[in-house]
């Protein structure tokens, strides 16, 4: 029996039913009762309908990751692989070309496939909970958009990595590396100006009582800030959020309009406060060199794999094509992904605390973290109670009641 194939198929087994039992057990850890600390935030009524949120989600995603597997094994031991490999065998004899299309027509098919689920999540379940304000023409214009930039930059991105591969021998991924590194950052700086306007509308916070706070308050940290952003979150959701992207000159920080709408001043100044904190902190740097040093290790790896034969036989291929050895490799290395992301997490969630902490500190009131908090979870319809295990696998972020905790001590 070829031990690739065991490798693989036991991983994908074994992720299936670990992230099956983390939601099972997260279910069961609903509470009916109200936490006493949100009795003056939520309704009984929005407690019921947030659990009754994270219910059908959950059950949805039973659904679809179900699927997701059952296509993946059929398509995979009905030799789909090798069928595609030979029919477009004979479109090119450049191997970058047939790359391209090999991996183009299996990305394509796998968004045809899971394109009725995206259609169902967004258009039945959030609608169902008032978090839909997605219309058709945008819905499909997302879809159009983001096909374009995989076009304009995974198409030539794919090539590049595939030329490197092929061509530099040991030290491809060396290669590899580099030129993945060079395209984030460059991707990394230029997505604030050029690629996120492509998907939603950024306008500078307007002059009055809100902009005053926030200068005063950045001024206060010593934090450069050239602008704050409006972003139009309402043009798709009701959810509030804010975040933190870029950097150099052209580092953002954008504020939801429905965040906006719903906060006090205070609170969107202790909000924005955790944002500055991430950056003051370093983590958007560490983060971003955990990223690159993830990327080496992940082509270090790949070096290692792609020659291997009985990786490709695996998959029922007669050949040993570079392309579909990506595809192989990727799944052969998703233990050590997951791994990885649960330490990511891990990592994450201590960078919240610490954003928190600061956002106190440099606010001087807990209180005011604490309500915005509350109110974030509140209009989200976030779970207050998740299982501890479920957290662990899949939380970037710890627990609502946990942070509050945090920040009362």
């Amino acid at each position: 029996m070829n031990i690739y194939l065991i490798i693989i198929i036991v991983t994908l087994l074994l992720g299936y039913l670990l992230d099956t039992t983390a939601d099972i057990l997260n279910l069961k850890h609903l509470k009916p009762e109200l936490p006493t600390e949100f009795k003056d935030t939520y309704s009984e009524e929005k407690y019921l309908k947030s659990q009754e949120y994270t219910s059908v989600q959950t059950k949805f995603g039973f659904i679809t990751s179900a699927f997701d597997l059952i296509v993946m094994i059929a398509f995979w031991f009905s030799g789909g692989f090798e069928i595609l490999n030979r029919i477009i065998s004979g479109w090119s004899e450049n191997e970058i070309i047939r790359g391209l299309i090999f991996i183009g027509i299996l990305t394509g098919a796998n968004f045809i496939i899971s394109l009725p689920f995206g259609i169902y999540s967004t258009f039945v379940i959030e609608e169902r909970f008032g978090f839909n304000k997605t219309t058709i023409s945008t819905f499909v214009l997302d879809i159009l958009k983001s096909a374009g930039l995989a076009i304009l930059l995974g198409i030539p991105l794919l090539a590049g990595i595939l030329y490197v591969i092929r061509g530099f021998g040991p030290a491809s991924w060396l290669y590899g590396w580099g030129l993945m590194t060079l395209v984030g950052l460059i991707i990394q700086y230029v997505a604030p100006r050029w690629i996120m306007p492509l998907f939603n509308k950024f306008k500078p916070l307007e002059d009055g009582e809100l902009k005053q706070a926030i200068v005063k308050y950045s001024d206060s940290v010593k934090f450069s800030l050239k602008d704050v952003y409006v972003m139009d979150g309402s043009k798709r959701s009701s959810k509030s959020n804010a975040f933190f992207t870029g950097f150099g000159k052209n580092k953002r920080i954008a504020l939801f309009d429905t965040l906006i709408e719903k906060h006090s001043v205070p609170e969107l100044v202790a909000i924005l406060a955790h944002e500055i904190g991430h950056y003051k902190k370093k983590h958007i740097q560490v983060g971003m060199i955990i990223s690159f040093l993830h990327t080496g290790l992940l082509f270090y790896l790949l070096s290692l794999f792609l020659q291997e034969k009985e990786l490709y036989r695996a998959f029922f291929m007669s050949t040993e094509p570079v392309y579909a050895g990506l595809i192989f490799f990727g799944m052969l290395y998703s233990p050590i992904e997951t791994i990885l992301s649960i330490l990511m997490n891990i990592i994450s969630r201590k960078n919240e605390y610490e954003a928190d902490n600061f956002a106190v500190i440099t606010t001087g009131d807990s209180n005011i973290m604490i309500t915005a908090l509350k109110k974030l979870s509140e209009h989200n319809l976030s779970n207050l109670t998740p299982h501890p295990f479920y957290v662990f696998l899949n939380y970037s972020h710890p627990p609502v009641l946990k942070r509050i905790e945090a920040l009362k001590t």
